[in-house]
């Protein structure tokens, strides 16, 4: 029982501490960019979009600009970009790689990218040309903590 009350009370004070920024979520299997994308690797392949943190910042998303199958795209470079209510902002690849696939169901429903940017607003999806370029990406606690210092800065 003291457990759970210890349990409660600090999640009462991290509630109380940090109310004015919202929770944004991060996804263990994955790996992140300091301008907010994320990949996640499956052999060869590798899915890429933003974070939940980057369309929080941005409000509600109206058009991604895509590129097109087969395009090459290079670690840290723009590929696209995500235009909001807010602001446009690029899109930079997290990693090296061709362009095998692109969510084309972006094109209708670009809100996707607000209401599941982990899961149905992904964006592209590549073939890695060099997997050495992923150790220099975040781990999901040091990109947890990279999105604190950033929002403390604002």
């Amino acid at each position: 029982m003291a457990s759970r009350l210890w349990a409660v009370r600090a999640a009462s004070y991290l509630r109380i501490s940090l109310r004015n920024r919202g929770f944004a979520t991060v996804i263990k299997d994955l790996k992140y960019a300091d301008s907010h994308e994320w990949v996640k690797v499956d052999g060869n392949s590798a899915t890429i979009g933003i974070t939940d943190h980057a369309q929080d910042h941005l409000g509600d998303v109206v058009y991604v600009e895509l590129p097109g199958e087969g395009a090459e795209v290079k670690q840290g470079a723009s590929f696209g970009a995500v235009e909001s209510v807010k602001a446009t902002s690029d899109i930079n690849s997290p990693i090296s790689g061709k362009v095998v696939e692109v969510n084309a169901k972006l094109n209708d429903s670009p809100g996707l990218v607000n209401s599941s940017p982990y899961e149905s607003g992904w964006i592209i999806k590549v073939e890695i040309n060099n997997a050495d370029e992923l150790k220099s990406l975040m781990e999901p606690d040091q990109y947890s903590k990279f999105c604190e210092e950033e929002d403390a800065k604002h």
